[in-house]
């Protein structure tokens, strides 16, 4: 009967830990498990994950080069002829173009600043809301008697 006095650990559960540099008798004497010498095989050898031995690191070796603008805002493009397709396929709410309407007709993949482009030719009457345009796009648009409107970012 197990009683609180008595009770042991089952059979195979408690594993020792391994006991190294502890004579050779061990089997894990010598070199501790540490391997041949050298500088990991010492006490309080640690390094960087990029150190390379004295090396000249890559991050040295290989040149900087360019200049990446933190404030460059990237634009997606649509052009108009995207908008006659969407007007053609009854895609558009009260003829209104904005971020939303493009996004859920797939047009864009992500609601953000998008620009609009003058490439195709537009005849609906649209009212489109975008970040921005170019000169040809806004051209083709009041054209066809719709209106713009441009939105900061």
């Amino acid at each position: 009967m197990d009683i609180l006095s008595n009770l042991k650990y089952a059979e195979g559960s408690k594993k020792k830990r391994k006991r190294v540099g502890r004579g050779e008798g061990s089997g894990h004497g010598g070199t501790a498990t540490r391997g041949m010498n050298g500088q990991k095989s010492r006490s309080g050898a640690k390094f960087r994950a990029w150190f390379e031995g004295g090396q000249m690191p890559l991050q040295r070796r290989v040149p900087k080069r360019g200049f990446k603008n933190r404030f460059r805002i990237e634009y997606q493009t649509v052009n108009v002829s995207s908008l006659q397709k969407l007007s053609d396929d009854s895609k558009l709410e009260n003829n209104k173009v904005d971020a939303v309407s493009l996004y859920k007709a797939g047009v864009i993949n992500k609601v953000g600043p998008y620009k609009i482009l003058g490439q195709g030719e537009l005849t609906a009457k649209l009212e489109v809301e975008a970040n921005a345009f170019s000169a040809s796009a806004k051209e083709k648009i009041e054209s066809a008697g719709g209106t713009i409107k441009e939105t900061k970012v």
